[in-house]
């Protein structure tokens, strides 16, 4: 009994000792002191800044970091601070989890962080660390795992210690745009870091191809590249990684891929590709990707059909197609994509129809189906979708009422119908969805009467666009109104005739646009204090304003970047814009005095438009400084004199320079050949005293050359290949004193006007674009010209980029025409006339089959009419009267329509139309065995004349008809009107 009492008692004892061991153990040790120290001196090398946090919810951390001696007790452990973590045997910091702590400073080599030798987890992301450098010190972290910088502000080189952190699992550094990995630096990561899952480097400078040892990434299981730089070809087994389940390479736009054959076994679940260029059709295997929760390919050259296979994903939330070249019918299975919240199929080119299986994706909260060929009126299937935030339908082809039951969709922050047809009033119930932000319903056939006092309800209103209906807006408001803080306000060509009230206590205005509407008188004092820090962008023009209530000296608006007042009946001096202004258009105004020295503030400015005005003087030489960011330089038509001032000094944007119609003097500055990307230049009706600028042949983009009317004297010269005019396409010599011959080597070599493209009927043009969130301004600057055309001096307001055009005449050439004319096949204008040309027509003219006016009057000409002629069966125009022509006038085709006074002086032409006989019937002339059809299928809307009679009659017409009705606007606006057009200083006196 006795030793049993005494095993037991020892059996007892030993329990006890075992218990209290391990309860030893299992308690957490403390943190060590040298550790402690290390964190409170990193700490101590920051500020705690709520300005280096962007996030509401940032917690500052590292506040309740305290010593030994500031507390007592567990306040003291640093395993207990917040954001750090110690392994629970030994008491070392293995883990700082600092995100979002709102750091802000420099960080080095020298700092306590790594001293903390034992850390496995590292996370300083979100906060701001001055654009330090990584300090290479990072590589004593040699335990690292996981590694979070990302949002943090680092710059320069990503150092090569990182890469010999071989126990990396994850390693994310995105969002660091100033952070660079050198070249062959991303191949030296992915070989070292053979254990990484995650990688995210996106917003990093890379700058390199895609790096083949990525595909044996075997355990990869996160990819983030987005917006790198990367380019070359995207590796396609990287899409076949076994573990992958997130890859994301958006915004490289160097970068281009196929997508392979999807397999089923694939794990991906997140897909995004924006701007990778595929150029190819999506592949049906997509359908495969059972997994696949989210696919972004916006903007990756996708052609084809949408396969209907993409309807085979049950479990995706996010789909995004757009600005893609999809065509063909949108595939009705979409309809299976219930589980959708985001879905954007806009910019593409599907055909014309409705969308009958839009409705069971009750759960979206974002659609966007701008600009897809969508037809018929707004579905009702989108009332059942009750927790829509954005519904963008804009530039498409709706019809039809703005249905009342809008007002169900509660949730809607963001409307967009622009662009449409849509018919009848703006219903009143719009204004009762109280969370919308953002209403655009420009460019419709709306009408009615909107009145502006119901913008109170919409208390969270700050983008409103009603622009290019046919509304009628009341602007008179109750003063107890309260109007929501708008930020964008476009009411272009609303009927309004006074600055709307509601304007008065704007002061987060960005954007305000009236033009085209009737505002007249001055412009208000109290116009100067709306938005005074915050507006960009101020488009007054096309209205009857006069003036200014109180004329300022500089305009207040410190932010504008554009401000446009053309096109209305402004007088005095020319007010001037604040230096930051890029976009400057103030043309067609009365405005008079020199240009003021306060002008040459503003260095920012990329378009300067002053045109017809009756601004004199000298140009202030400061322009010439300006030519580095200035792209359109238009002072034409107003009344400055001296020389042409020097531009191009400096390395320059300069796409237009238009000085035509002023009174400047002397010799075309050399500094123009320093202008290499200048597209158009005008410089006619000046006093210009000069030779042929033979050297700005140099020029690679210049397209249009206009030195109309001036004093230009001498012969053109030798052709010489360093000057060869590339793209020129216009060019306009005509009333100068120009002598000799032409030389045909410059016909030879013109190449650009040898082409004929009518596929896409564009207009010369510069876009400047402002980028705001959730919106771009774009501010087009068309390219304009005089020139004469069919016999009348016309202004064209825009120049289609496929005319081609020579007018040489009213000068003193001399010689035979050259033949090589004859192989400039795009030319659509040619003007001999008015010269000293002698010798025959050059027969080689019948090639150019695109010419709609030719004029070889007023020389000395001889011979024939070359029947070759008559295959230019666009030829609207002709005339080659006051010559020494002989013989028979070709009678075929629409050489039958020409007056007689295309043909009159030349007293031995014969027949129709000219009222003299030819000698005999049998003499006349020959007609070729099959008329030329080349430019039959041209895109230019000329209508045809009446190709003879009979049968003729009819084809004529017919064909007429179909070619004319494909470009009728171009038709219109180059040929239609007969009388003469005014130029620009005569249209001032004229607009009303």
């Amino acid at each position: 009994m006795g030793s049993t009492l005494c095993l037991f008692a020892f059996m007892l004892m030993s329990f006890c000792l075992m218990v209290a061991q391990y309860s030893s153990s299992a308690q957490p040790s403390l943190c060590h002191d040298s550790e402690s120290s290390a964190l409170l001196q990193f700490k101590q090398s920051f500020l705690i800044d709520g300005v280096a946090c962007d996030d509401p919810f940032a917690y500052l951390k590292v506040s309740t970091w305290i010593s030994h001696g500031e507390g007592e007790g567990e306040g003291s452990d640093c395993c207990s601070w917040d954001g750090v973590e110690c392994d629970r045997v030994t008491g070392h910091v293995i883990g700082l989890h600092l995100a979002t702590s709102c750091l802000y400073g420099s960080i080095n080599s020298s700092n306590t962080l790594f001293n903390l030798v034992h850390l496995k987890r590292l996370d300083l992301s979100h906060n701001h660390f001055n654009y330090s450098e990584i300090p290479s010190a990072v590589g004593q972290l040699s335990r690292l795992t996981s590694l979070n910088l990302s949002y943090s502000g680092f710059s320069g080189q990503i150092p090569m210690e990182l890469f010999a952190l071989s126990k990396l699992v994850f390693l994310d550094l995105s969002a660091n745009p100033m952070l660079q990995l050198e070249k062959s630096g991303f191949r030296n990561l992915v070989q070292n870091l053979t254990h990484l899952k995650k990688l995210h480097l996106s917003e990093v400078n890379i700058s390199s191809t895609m790096p083949y040892e990525l595909v044996n990434s075997s355990s990869l299981t996160s990819l983030f590249l987005d917006e790198c730089g990367l380019h070359g070809e995207f590796p396609i087994t990287i899409f076949q990684l076994p573990s992958l389940h997130y890859l994301s390479v958006r915004y490289n736009p160097d970068l281009i891929g196929y997508l392979p054959e999807f397999q089923e076994t694939s794990h991906l679940k997140l897909l995004y590709l924006s701007g990778i260029s595929f150029s190819t059709e999506l592949p049906t295997s997509i359908g495969r990707l059972g997994s696949l929760t989210e696919l972004d390919i916006n903007s990756c050259n996708f052609t084809g059909l949408i396969p209907s296979s993409l309807g085979h994903l049950p479990q995706l939330s996010y789909l995004d197609l757009s600005n893609n070249t999809f065509n063909g019918q949108i595939p009705s299975s979409l309809a299976n994509l219930t589980q959708l919240t985001y879905l954007s199929l806009s910019l593409n080119y599907f055909k014309v129809g409705t969308v009958s299986w839009l409705g069971p994706q009750t759960k979206l909260t974002t659609l966007n189906l701008r600009r897809i060929n969508f037809s018929g009126e707004i579905p009702s299937s989108i009332v059942n979708m009750s927790q829509l935030s954005i519904l963008s339908l804009g530039d498409n082809q709706l019809i039809g009422q703005i249905p009342s039951w809008l007002m169900n969709l509660t949730q809607l922050t963001e409307l967009y119908l622009q662009g449409n047809n849509l018919e009848g009033s703006i219903p009143s119930s719009l204004f009762e969805l109280v969370n919308l932000q953002l209403l655009y319903l420009n460019s419709n056939r709306l009408n009615g009467t909107v009145e502006l006092h119901m913008l109170s309800n919409l208390k969270n209103l700050t983008h409103l666009r009603l622009s290019d209906n046919m509304l009628s807006l009341l602007s008179h408001t109750s003063a107890n109104a309260t109007f929501p803080k708008l930020k964008f306000v476009g009411l272009n060509a609303c009927n309004l005739t006074k600055f709307p009230d509601f304007l008065h206590n704007q002061d987060e205005l960005k954007m305000l646009s009236l033009s085209n509407n009737k505002i007249h008188g001055p412009i208000p004092k109290w116009m100067w204090n709306i938005s005074k820090e915050t507006l960009i962008v101020l488009d007054l023009s096309r209205n009857l304003l006069t003036g200014f209530d109180q004329h300022p000296v500089v305009l207040p608006w410190f932010r504008l970047q554009s401000l446009r007042l053309d096109s209305n009946m402004l007088q005095g001096p020319l007010p001037i814009p604040p230096p930051s202004t890029s976009v400057y258009r103030v043309a067609e105004n009365e405005l008079i005095g020199e240009i003021p020295p306060l002008i040459c503030n503003m260095n920012s400015l990329m378009v300067l438009d002053l045109s017809s005005n009756n601004l004199s003087g000298r140009v202030p030489p400061c322009l010439a400084n300006f030519s580095r960011s200035l792209s359109i330089l238009d002072l034409g038509s107003n009344n400055f004199d001296g020389p042409i001032p020097q531009t191009c000094m400096v390395s320059n944007n300069l796409r237009v320079i238009d000085l035509g119609e002023n009174r400047f003097q002397g010799q075309i500055p050399i500094s123009l050949a320093n202008c290499m990307m200048l597209e158009h230049l005008v410089l006619e009706s000046n006093e210009i005293d000069d030779t042929f600028p033979f050297w700005l042949g140099a020029l690679p983009e210049l397209h249009v050359l206009i030195l109309r009317s001036n004093k230009f004297h001498g012969e053109i010269g030798r052709w010489q290949k360093n000057f060869r005019f590339p793209k020129l396409r216009i060019i306009d010599l005509s009333d100068n004193e120009f002598t000799g011959d032409l030389p045909t080597e410059y016909f030879q070599n013109w190449d650009a006007m040898k082409l004929s493209d009518g596929n896409h009927l564009k207009y010369m043009q510069t876009d400047t674009n402002f980028q705001f969130p959730r919106h771009t301004w774009t501010s087009s600057y068309m390219y304009s010209m005089t020139m004469t055309n069919k016999g009348m001096e016309r202004f064209y307001e825009k120049i289609p980029d496929i005319f081609i055009a020579i007018d040489f005449s009213g000068n003193n050439f001399q010689g035979q025409i050259p033949t090589s004319i004859g192989s400039l096949k795009g030319l659509h204008l040619l003007n001999l006339g008015s010269n000293n040309f002698s010798g025959n027509i050059p027969s080689s003219l019948g090639n150019l089959t695109q010419l709609e006016s030719l004029d070889l009057s007023q020389n000395r000409l001889s011979g024939d009419i070359p029947w070759q002629l008559t295959s230019m069966t666009f030829l609207q125009f002709f005339n080659v009267s006051h010559n020494h022509l002989t013989g028979h006038i070709p009678q075929v085709k629409q050489f039958a329509t020409f007056p007689d006074a295309s043909f009159g002086g030349n007293p031995g032409l014969c027949g129709n139309p000219l009222s003299k006989p030819c000698g005999s019937v049998e003499a006349s002339p020959p007609t070729p065995a099959s008329s030329s059809k080349e430019g039959s299928t041209s895109e230019f809307d000329w209508k045809f004349v009446l190709m003879g009679y009979g049968s003729g009659l009819v084809i004529g017409i017919s064909m007429g008809y179909c070619l004319t009705s494909w470009k009728h606007e171009w038709f219109v606006e180059t040929f239609g009107k007969r009388q003469r057009k005014w130029t620009r200083k005569e249209r001032r006196g004229h607009r009303g």
